[in-house]
């Protein structure tokens, strides 16, 4: 199974300069390529999943290496579908950058089992479901991220009167703004019911739950942020390009929320 994990992300990472070839200098053969790859990426990350969790006998989710991976996964997945229904040409481009430096980021965590200090205590399908449901939240703020990434800077080009063929394959405006608010109304309350599942478990195994431990606090942040993004575009009707900023600013206040709020928590050990 060693194998797979390195020829996995040189095959990302072709796949990755294909979709930027492609954006350069619209090359039609390349893109084509550069989707075949990301299948194949794809594939390749469903067997080394599936590997992992016979090998371990458990889900494999409990790790921060794991939780890098499936976090990849779930890009890669969510990528190849927009792709195959919605052909929104750099979509799947700028998805994927955050999908390939979550596993570029993964080789630098350990690889191994969980601490057989703490097995006993992660073992609970309450915490793999917690995990899943964060997970799968964090897919979905990716996408509207690229989409408001991909907003941003067509904006910008409009504005600046940045006319031509690149132009045209952002997408609508339109699209993008509507493609973007889906995604945040479908993350949303997959990351609220995720929390609460996570406090559930954390009352049940160990009879208090953690609000002052700093990953849920900045948890509690980035839902807040969301939370005014969607009553800014349901009740006050807002949209364009000052959501977008908002929106962008979330996702990075996410991304601090995982990579960086660990580092001084005291409840979020291992994870």
């Amino acid at each position: 199974m060693n194998w797979i994990y390195p020829i996995t992300i040189v095959l990302y990472s072709i796949s990755l300069i294909g979709y930027f070839v492609d954006f350069l200098q619209h090359n039609r053969k390349v893109n084509i390529m550069a989707f075949w790859l990301l299948s194949i990426v794809w594939v390749l990350q469903t067997v080394f999943f599936v590997i992992r969790a016979i090998e371990l006998d458990r889900v494999p989710l409990l790790t921060p290496f794991e939780g890098l991976f499936f976090y990849a996964w779930l890009v890669v997945t969510l990528s190849l579908a927009i792709n195959w229904f919605f052909r929104v040409d750099f979509l799947v481009l700028f998805t994927n950058v955050i999908g390939f430096s979550m596993m570029a980021f993964s080789l630098f965590t350990p690889d191994g089992d969980v601490p057989e200090s703490l097995s006993a205590l992660l073992a609970s399908e309450l915490l793999i479901i917690h995990i899943s449901f964060i997970l799968l939240s964090y897919a979905a703020f990716t996408f509207s991220f690229a989409c408001q990434i991909m907003y941003a800077i067509q904006h910008q080009m409009l504005k600046r009167k940045v006319w031509g063929k690149r132009l045209l394959r952002f997408g609508a405006l339109s699209k993008l703004d509507s493609f973007s608010f889906i995604a945040v109304m479908i993350a949303w309350p997959f990351l609220l019911i995720g929390l609460i599942l996570g406090f559930i478990w954390a009352h049940s195994q160990l009879a208090y739950v953690p609000f002052f431990d700093s990953k849920v606090i900045s948890s509690l942040i980035v839902l807040g942020i969301y939370a005014v993004f969607i009553y800014q575009r349901v009740v006050k009707l807002v949209r364009g390009y000052n959501m977008a900023l908002l929106g962008i600013a979330g996702f990075l206040v996410l991304l601090i929320n995982y990579f960086l709020s660990g580092q001084y928590s005291s409840f979020h050990i291992w994870y």
